[in-house]
């Protein structure tokens, strides 16, 4: 097989249908779409969810749930991720960022303890997991809640 006996697959591909180009094409005068109603009309149709009038599903179903408009997320980076600093460095929210550890800021950023960090780390941070503190610290580093 060469590249110009290549052909796409049979009914996979549909010539497009060209109405109101008169009625020797069979799909003239009314152009497929019938007599009269609301269909055949310019910008005619009904809304997305509408039934013709009965109660539509999204009134019928019961509303269910709470978004907590408060509500705190924290962007997490794992201490295995704080590795790639030199010993001794100041990790800030502001470094995760320039790092790239970090996308998007949320409500601060939390730490925890997957996996082993085996540099010594001054970690500032909003939050962090006991496990994580207990692990910088085994390393001979501090954590500083800000």
């Amino acid at each position: 097989m060469k590249l110009h006996e290549l052909s796409p697959a049979p009914g996979s591909r549909h010539e497009r249908k060209r109405v109101g180009r008169g009625t020797g094409s069979g799909m003239g005068k009314t152009s497929t779409r019938g007599h009269k109603g609301q269909n055949a009309r310019s910008g005619g149709g009904v809304r997305p969810g509408f039934e013709g009038g009965q109660n539509p599903l999204y009134r019928r179903l019961p509303k269910r749930g709470f978004i907590n408009p408060t509500r705190k997320e924290y962007a997490i980076v794992n201490i295995q991720d704080l590795n790639k600093f030199a010993a001794d460095t100041e990790v800030t929210p502001e470094l995760l960022f320039e790092q790239g550890i970090v996308k998007d800021a949320k409500s601060g950023i939390k730490i925890l303890g997957n996996g082993e960090v085996t540099v010594k780390l001054t970690v500032k941070a909003n939050k962090f997991s006991q496990s994580a503190v207990e692990k910088i610290e085994a390393a001979g580093g501090k954590t500083e809640v800000i």
